[in-house]
């Protein structure tokens, strides 16, 4: 249903950086670089940054929250430990979480601007 995702950051170099690290155990990698904008997918760009430089700093309990989905719970404590090496901080540790149709798997960060991206991974007998 949804074929991408946008965000702004402030700083675009230094977003590209972050997001590189802490989504590539997701499997997702840089595809597309413009002078102000830079796409992340597996086949094709489906997460954007949009440099935005004057713009401020999200306010905790404000803005987007977006989840990307990891094929492991490996996938997504990787996830957060590159997250907040790169400059992020965790918004939630990689844990169970409660969810109306299921459990599932998952970690929460802020990027450097303050964005609020998700890594989750549901539970089944491929992925215990």
């Amino acid at each position: 249903m949804i074929d991408h995702v946008s965000i702004a950051v402030s700083d675009l170099a230094r977003s590209a950086a972050f997001y590189e690290a802490a989504l590539a155990p997701l499997g997702l990698a840089r595809l597309v670089e413009r002078p102000r904008t830079v796409g992340f997918g597996k086949r094709y760009p489906e997460f954007w940054l949009n440099a935005r430089p004057g713009m401020a700093k999200v306010a905790d309990g404000t803005g987007a929250h977006i989840c990307l989905r990891a094929r492991t719970t490996d996938a997504v404590v990787a996830f957060h430990a590159a997250a907040v090496a790169t400059g992020g901080r965790s918004d939630g540790a990689p844990g169970m979480r409660e969810a109306s149709m299921a459990p599932y798997f998952a970690a929460f960060i802020r990027d450097p601007d303050g964005n609020r991206i998700e890594a989750a991974t549901f539970l089944n007998a491929e992925n215990p």
